[in-house]
């Protein structure tokens, strides 16, 4: 889910063991979701409203979906027949988006590095000779999983869903009739997708289709802007069902394309490697972007399968807090797996 810009604190969490962390934030993390009941619902609310303001990604995805709908769109009228121009436009429009945020992301993180190693969570190079990528290098392999199969799973996905709102088999609401639910959609969304995709990735990391098709992304332990999409395209469809909700309940296109767009985007942003994008090697502000919570799914596998926002790995025993003795129970989880 969305994180909020900030200001740097001068005093930070002290650097990790340079042979595990070159950054790290606090530890051990601590429940900052909205369902602490003890926290009380005026703190709760708090949080939710720093979750998006005063900028956050999830802002910046919502503001990138009204200009997609008003201005990068075929209309309904367009829709309601599938024809080449109008999908292969959708097509070239999340092909430039993908290559705008990956592309510049990896651009002034990983060549340009424009803040160095500040804010990055693990300072490994990427690999460049590997059997184990695609073309033998990490960045090609996500390059090509990201564009060849996530941009076309995701436009398969948006056309199918623009073609049914036009044919009346999604329901459809507007604004005018419906304000608060309009708005209510934005909010609710990212908890729904932190639900969903928790008991998609447990199942992902079940062994047949692990080794069929999540491996694919577990090739990343050392993570970039281009590893958030680089998936099979069996993951690739399993990790954007979660808008068959809108076949079910009544929302508008627009709804649909923050969702899709927000899963992808977001995905991007959060695999950047950095926990903020910060202007310049020595910059105090930036745009906070990526998660170590999710960090530590990568290093260790069999925990963190979902989003802090919603603390679905505390509710059901998979949570890794950074610290060394959740180290311990996930490795000893992971060798009962094994063993079963």
């Amino acid at each position: 889910m969305a994180n909020t810009t900030f200001e740097v604190e001068k005093r930070r969490a002290p650097i990790a063991d340079k042979s595990v962390w070159n950054y790290h934030p606090d530890l051990p993390l601590q429940d900052h979701s909205l369902f602490d009941l003890k926290r009380g619902p005026t703190k709760g609310l708090k949080l939710l409203w720093n979750s998006w303001v005063p900028v956050s990604d999830r802002l910046i995805v919502v503001g990138v979906s009204l200009l997609t709908w008003f201005y990068l769109t075929p209309s309904v009228s367009v829709t309601r027949t599938f024809a080449l121009d109008w999908i292969a436009a959708v097509y070239l429009r999340n092909l430039v988006l993908m290559i705008l945020l990956a592309g510049g992301m990896h651009l002034y993180l990983y060549t340009f590095k424009m803040q160095g190693n500040r804010f990055r969570y693990d300072a490994r190079p990427f690999h460049k000779k590997s059997a184990l990528f695609t073309f033998g290098s990490q960045f090609l392999d996500n390059v090509f999983w990201s564009i060849v199969s996530g941009v076309t799973v995701w436009t398969a996905y948006e056309v199918l869903g623009l073609w049914a709102y036009a044919n009346g088999y999604m329901p459809m609401l507007n604004f005018a009739s419906h304000p608060v639910w309009f708005v209510l959609w934005f909010i609710l969304l990212p908890f729904y997708g932190v639900l969903h995709f928790y008991w998609i990735h447990r199942l992902l990391h079940w062994g047949p289709l692990y080794n069929f098709a999540h491996s694919l992304h577990h090739r990343n332990v050392t993570v970039g802007p281009w590893s958030g999409m680089s998936m099979h395209p069996v993951e690739h469809i399993i990790y954007l069902s979660s808008v068959a909700i809108h076949s079910v309940l009544a929302s508008h296109p627009i709804h649909f394309l923050f969702h899709l767009q927000s899963k992808v985007l977001l995905a991007v942003s959060s695999h950047a490697g950095y926990e903020s994008v910060t202007l310049g090697e020595n910059g105090n502000a930036g745009l906070r972007v990526g998660d170590f919570f999710h960090q530590l799914h990568h290093r260790y596998f069999e925990c963190n399968y979902g989003e802090p926002e919603v603390p679905c790995d505390a509710w059901f025993g998979t949570f890794h807090d950074g610290s060394e003795e959740a180290t311990a129970r996930t490795r000893s989880r992971m060798k009962q797996m094994r063993k079963k």
